[in-house]
């Protein structure tokens, strides 16, 4: 019988060789929202993982979307012309198909890159800026408060979302995350704790959801179709009375409604006052509930680490696919080492084909057009 995880997924039109999906991971290393050499060497290991789709870090629609100074953007010009160089390099020889996540950081943007502790960039200093938000409410205590996005505010944002998208386009990416997890924009409209807006954009869930799907909206007419348009989203704030799975049921029917490809289920990032039971696919109960009661094709990410792991969440159905993250910066070849574990095969370049042990002489297909 063969291995779930190696078996295809079909996104919209676009046909993933395996289950195994890398999630954005924010590297903090663009210079001015403009890709770098760092991209190319850490997106081009990755397009020879095996995984059946790449997803670009989460990508800012404009200069104060972004999380950090360091973040990467796709808002004009020269941020196109820098992410075209490395994709045209790394597709030359790897044919992963490649995805993008738009993102809009909201609240928390303008911030110290992780390793510089995270905090915020006072907005009158020379590398910060004032931010946004649904709310006038700031993410930590000791945080300027965002200024509350107006009704010209809104349509900017919405309509950044759909030019980074047709950029995107533009570049060849092949699906497009829209991302609504983690504390950034979308998910601050999604949840009370930081949406207090009393117009038709707050209050209610139906008003909560409204500029979210709205966005989701404006991108999936902008993208052709065919090409897989879907959402990440955060299952809970892990907060009482915050943002919860039963809400993203909600959201998931809408989005489903909407024509999402899929839906991508992460947790937390919005509040401080979090508590995240961590542990080895902790998430993963989430993406089961929504799959089960919406049948939007689920993505499962979390501490998902060890092949018989992941195969087990798609065997048991509780996920249509699983994302990795930590897990793929740590060990790249992720792919190789389950595919050899579970009895299947993955895509290689033939450079690297003497590398595959002799117990496992048939684990590598060839790259095929990626190659020269």
């Amino acid at each position: 019988m063969s291995a779930r995880l190696f078996e295809p997924l079909r996104l919209d039109d676009l046909e993933l060789e395996n289950r195994i999906i890398i999630a954005p991971m924010c590297q903090y290393s663009a210079r001015g929202g403009a890709a770098t050499d760092w991209h190319m060497t850490h997106l081009g290991q990755l397009a020879q993982s095996g995984a059946g789709l790449l997803t670009l870090e989460a990508t800012a629609i404009s200069p104060e979307a972004r999380i950090s100074p360091a973040d990467l953007g796709l808002y004009d010009a020269a941020t196109e012309r820098a992410l075209a160089r490395v994709l045209d390099a790394i597709r030359e020889y790897a044919p992963i198909p490649i995805a993008i996540q738009i993102n809009h950081a909201g609240r928390k943007a303008s911030s110290r890159v992780p390793w510089e502790g995270g905090a915020q960039i006072a907005p009158d200093a020379p590398d910060g800026w004032r931010t946004e938000a649904p709310s006038a409410l700031a993410h930590a205590a000791d945080e300027v408060p965002p200024h509350a996005l107006d009704a010209e505010g809104l349509k900017r944002v919405r309509d950044g979302f759909v030019a980074t998208a047709e950029r995107a386009l533009r570049l060849g990416i092949e699906g497009f995350e829209i991302h609504g997890a983690h504390g950034y924009l979308l998910h601050q409209f999604l949840s009370p704790l930081s949406n207090r807006r009393e117009d038709a954009y707050g209050g209610s869930l139906e008003n909560r959801m409204r500029f979210p799907l709205e966005v989701f909206e404006a991108v999936r007419a902008a993208v052709p179709a065919g090409k897989p348009v879907w959402m990440r989203v955060s299952a809970t704030d892990w907060v009482e009375e915050g943002w919860d799975l039963d809400q993203t049921v909600e959201l998931a029917r809408a989005l489903k409604a909407r024509g999402a490809a899929a839906i991508h289920v992460s947790t937390g990032g919005l509040s401080t006052a979090q508590k995240i039971p961590l542990g080895p696919g902790y998430q993963v109960p989430f993406a089961e509930r929504i799959k089960a009661e919406t049948g939007l094709t689920t993505i499962a990410v979390g501490l998902i680490t060890e092949a018989a792991q992941a195969e087990a969440i798609l065997t048991e159905g509780k996920a249509d696919a699983v994302s990795l993250a930590r897990a793929m910066l740590y060990d790249p070849r992720w792919p190789w080492h389950a595919a050899a574990e579970l009895g299947a095969q993955v895509r290689a370049p033939k450079q690297y084909w003497r590398s595959q042990p002799r117990e496992h002489k048939d684990l590598f297909k060839d790259t095929a057009h990626g190659q020269r």
